[in-house]
């Protein structure tokens, strides 16, 4: 199990001490995303009229909307990747099946291969039996 790490960050002008399991520099990107969604906060109209509790509410509500849409994207992502692996495994069997067609195909090739050599010397065989019945016949007839 790794350790605890306590890091001080600066949150709306304030030192705060944080701790986690998570690294400091990962809790000083907390820190920093926080300051930025004040920032953004502070730049709406009225903002800095409104209770300390609304103010908080609002960073709260900001940040479960980023939460939100960002675990969407996350799902939506994962969806993706799901499809894509799919498509993958489909892909992967098509390939497969070429795969045994050919060696089928290479064999059945390579056996005619075998037969028409054995047709052709075939051919040459007849052939020439036929020269030489026709040389004994032209031999005859003379």
């Amino acid at each position: 199990m790794s350790s605890k790490n306590k890091t001080q960050v600066l949150i709306a002008g304030k030192i705060y001490t944080l701790s986690g399991y998570e690294s400091e520099e990962y809790l000083q990107k907390v820190a920093t995303y926080i300051n930025n969604k004040l920032a953004e906060l502070k730049k709406m109209e009225g903002y800095n009229h409104l209770s300390a509790d609304t103010k908080s509410i609002l960073v709260d509500l900001n940040v479960a909307d980023d939460y939100f849409k960002a675990k969407k994207q996350a799902d939506n992502i994962e969806e993706e990747l799901a499809l894509k692996e799919k498509e993958l495994y489909e892909l992967k069997h098509e390939l497969i099946n070429v795969q045994i067609k050919l060696e089928a195909a290479e064999k059945s090739l390579s056996t005619l291969q075998l037969e028409s050599t054995e047709q052709q010397k075939r051919i040459v065989k007849l052939e020439t039996e036929l020269q030489d019945l026709r040389k004994i016949e032209k031999e005859g007839a003379v």
